[in-house]
């Protein structure tokens, strides 16, 4: 029986992984300024971006497991970067939303970020930059449709 896998140099699972890493080394050079996570950055990009948000709602926009959320937002709320509080209607629900100290993060590093990008697009081209961006959204299992 002929063996079906793909060479490991052509395993989509594979790829991803060496790519995520090889996207992820800059962006954690930068972090490392700031003491925060991937993680952790990523919620606040996220609130930063879209404003204050369930804890749900955030979990999903941040890629993030919902317990790993509820630790790392007890994090970044001890350390004023974030604060939780309940929902006024449906108290079961917490809101979590940026302080301006966690806002003063995103934005000291803004530039820097940016320029991790650009250099994405420089290695890609924009088309192909945007295209890729396109194409790992359809492997996405939250995206409709």
């Amino acid at each position: 029986m002929p063996n079906s896998l793909p060479e490991t140099a052509r395993s989509l699972p594979i790829a991803i992984v060496r790519a995520r890493e090889g996207v992820m080394a800059p962006v954690r050079d930068m972090l490392s300024a700031t003491g925060l996570t991937e993680q952790q950055w990523r919620v606040l990009r996220v609130l930063s971006e879209c404003g204050p948000m369930d804890s749900t709602s955030l979990a999903d926009r941040a890629s993030l497991l919902f317990p790993s959320l509820t630790r790392i937002g007890t994090t970044l709320n001890k350390s004023g970067l974030v604060t939780q509080t309940r929902d006024s209607t449906d108290r079961r629900k917490q809101i979590v939303a940026i302080t301006p100290a966690g806002q003063q993060i995103i934005d000291r590093h803004a530039d820097q970020a940016a320029l991790i990008i650009e250099s994405y697009k420089a290695r890609l081209g924009d088309r192909n930059y945007e295209t890729l961006l396109d194409l790992l959204a359809l492997l996405d299992p939250g995206r409709p449709g």
